[in-house]
């Protein structure tokens, strides 16, 4: 089997995951809806140039962040910080069910889910 599938599969279930754990904390889904798309103004960096806009994607879009600010969220018991922790992991992780990676500086579509670089025998 091929790695693009057990990638979209693995969005699947962070993107599930979250929303179940943003119910079990009783998230408000207008707060939600509202923030939502907010990652994806990240995209604003590829107006400079494809270096600068996946270099801002990309810092948005990995989960780093996300769990960092669900921590210290736990940590000092904050409840707002841990549910913008949440819609941010479940942002990343329809992102990834829907086949949008992670990008590389050569251009917008070329993403870690691409399909041309999960053909067999590419060493991309």
């Amino acid at each position: 089997m091929y790695p693009r599938p057990l990638l979209h599969l693995e969005g699947a279930a962070v993107f599930i995951a979250s929303l179940l754990f943003y119910q079990h904390h009783h998230g408000s889904w207008l707060l939600f809806i509202l923030l939502f798309l907010a990652p994806d103004l990240s995209m604003l960096g590829y107006i400079f140039n494809p270096r600068v806009g996946a270099i801002t994607y990309n810092a948005v879009h990995t989960y780093v962040c996300p769990l960092a600010l669900g921590g210290y969220a736990l940590w000092n018991g904050q409840h707002l910080p841990l549910l913008w922790a949440l819609i941010w992991i479940a942002h990343i992780g329809f992102d990834r069910m829907l086949g949008f990676g992670l990008k590389y500086p050569s251009r917008f579509k070329d993403t870690h889910l691409s399909p041309e670089r999960h053909r067999a025998g590419n060493s991309a």
